[in-house]
């Protein structure tokens, strides 16, 4: 079972960045995007890479973001 928590904090997005964990991304109570890694983040952006040519920005006031750790 995966162990979900909640990205909210500069300090949570700054962990996300340096461990690589997979994070869940959801709008308006739908999953976006699941798997990718944060590589860039501030205060309104969050940048996801899925693949080597998938980025994706999120905006943060508008999504929920979940690391995603393996029990």
């Amino acid at each position: 079972m995966a162990i979900n928590r909640k990205l909210m904090t500069d300090p949570d997005f700054e962990e996300a960045v340096q461990r690589k964990y997979p994070v869940r991304v959801f709008k308006d109570d739908f999953i976006v995007n699941n798997g990718g890694t944060v590589i860039r983040f501030d205060d309104s952006i969050v940048v996801i890479q899925s693949s080597v040519s998938d980025l994706v920005y999120y905006t943060r006031a508008e999504c929920e973001f979940f690391e995603v750790r393996k029990k």
